[in-house]
């Protein structure tokens, strides 16, 4: 009987998240180049070549014996891609990993992301085994503190100058979800 996968494929209503591939690469540069989609990733500047977008996705192309991972959100209907999420810092021994994601401007508010992240979240809790999941959220992102909390992750306060990023620190909310609270 063979071990079950830690990040499968994953499946919504309107998506599948299934994880990065060489064949997302121009997908991933266009994504991570674009001002909207980074405008509060302050963990990493935005990209200008596609070897960095080539780099991105030889970094998460193992993620069953690398412990980390980044899902594409495609929309069943259409196949494009839309954005990503993924889990990411999995501390085995104490159950907990950081979940990161972004998503196309001109889908935002229209509730895709909370349903990637709620079959993100689901599949942590069953196949990482996790107890708790963090997330850091940039100040000035309301949208995504706002998805955060619809999804019960707990607002624990601020994390004071989480990233340096172009000559300058950027607090982040703390966020956190138990397995316990998870809906």
């Amino acid at each position: 009987m063979s071990k079950p996968l830690l990040f499968p494929e994953l499946e919504t209503e309107r998506l599948i998240l299934r994880n990065i591939r060489e064949e997302d690469t121009d997908f991933i540069y266009k994504h991570f180049s674009d001002e909207k989609v980074c405008e509060y990733l302050y963990d990493e500047v935005n990209f200008t070549s596609r070897e960095e977008a080539a780099e991105l996705v030889k970094f998460f192309s193992n993620p069953e014996i690398n412990g980390y991972n980044r899902w594409v959100l495609v929309k069943k209907d259409t196949g494009e891609r839309v954005g990503t999420c993924g889990f990411h810092l999995w501390d085995k021994t104490n159950h907990i990993a950081e979940i990161g994601y972004d998503l196309y401007p001109e889908y935002w508010g229209k509730g895709y992301m909370k349903e990637a992240l709620t079959a993100a979240i689901g599949s942590g809790f069953r196949n990482l085994q996790l107890n708790r999941i963090n997330a850091f959220v940039a100040l000035e992102n309301r949208r995504s503190c706002h998805v955060l909390t619809g999804l019960n992750f707990k607002n624990e306060g601020i994390y004071r100058d989480k990233h340096f990023y172009k000559g300058k620190y950027y607090d982040h909310y703390s966020f956190s979800l138990l397995k316990r609270e998870w809906k």
